[in-house]
């Protein structure tokens, strides 16, 4: 990781990680804690959570526009709350956007919490109708995959873009991914790279939606990330 002086956002300074590094973070995460599955299977994400920052996710009514919050202590994560909307759903779709919202929230915990260390108190992200003045980073529809938000482009959060990055890798580990599909990718190049045909997009991306328990554009968006769409493969 390296760390660069902010030019825009909340904080002091701004964290640059590369994705292979996030990837890293997410999976040694994941086997610390024993939760890094052996075959492609969901992550028991709320597990993951309350044995790594020792915490137990909290459902709240928020207010309208957002899907939880990370509150930061001197020890790191002090606590993650969650919309209660997504938990009283009661539908696939939301129990799937409520993964994704306690990933991203953990992605929040592994890759943010030092901002914090130093006083660096985000008072921009503060105002929602959220009580107390502790440190927190908020999380909003329009900083999430999938959450129905289409009206027009969200504002560049490169917090959030790691964020959802690490929600990524947590949910749909490389690995695994490349397990769930095998069948579907044909090594290309001088290296053998696997590559995904476009043709057969569709179809991996409704297998680890089905296998990971998360929303389709979750895993297109981890699929696009991982096999850059574009391909053309030998025939």
């Amino acid at each position: 990781m390296k760390t660069f002086k902010a030019k825009t956002g909340p904080f002091v300074e701004q964290p640059f990680y590369e994705l292979a590094e996030i990837e890293t973070i997410c999976a040694d995460e994941l086997r610390r804690f024993d939760l890094y599955p052996s075959d492609p299977a969901p992550v028991r994400i709320d597990r993951f959570i309350e044995k790594r920052f020792n915490v137990r996710p909290a459902y709240a009514d928020l207010p309208n526009g957002l899907l939880g919050f990370t509150l930061f202590g001197e020890k790191g994560v002090a606590e993650i709350v969650v919309t209660r909307s997504l938990d009283d759903e009661g539908t696939v779709p939301a129990e799937r956007r409520l993964r994704s919202t306690l990933a991203h929230e953990g992605g929040h915990g592994l890759l943010h919490a030092h901002l914090f260390a130093f006083g660096q108190t985000p008072y921009s992200l503060f105002g929602d109708g959220i009580a107390s003045d502790a440190p927190k980073i908020l999380c909003r529809k329009d900083g999430m995959p999938g959450t129905g938000v289409t009206s027009k482009k969200p504002p560049y959060r490169w917090w959030e873009f790691q964020a959802n990055q690490a929600m990524g890798a947590l949910l749909l580990p490389k690995t695994l991914v490349e397990k769930a599909i095998a069948s579907e990718l044909v090594p290309m190049g001088h290296f053998g790279r696997p590559t995904l045909a476009n043709d057969r997009r569709d179809y991996s991306i409704k297998v680890l939606s089905d296998t990971f328990a998360v929303n389709p554009i979750v895993a297109r968006i981890r699929l696009d990330g991982l096999f850059p769409p574009g391909a053309q493969l030998p025939l």
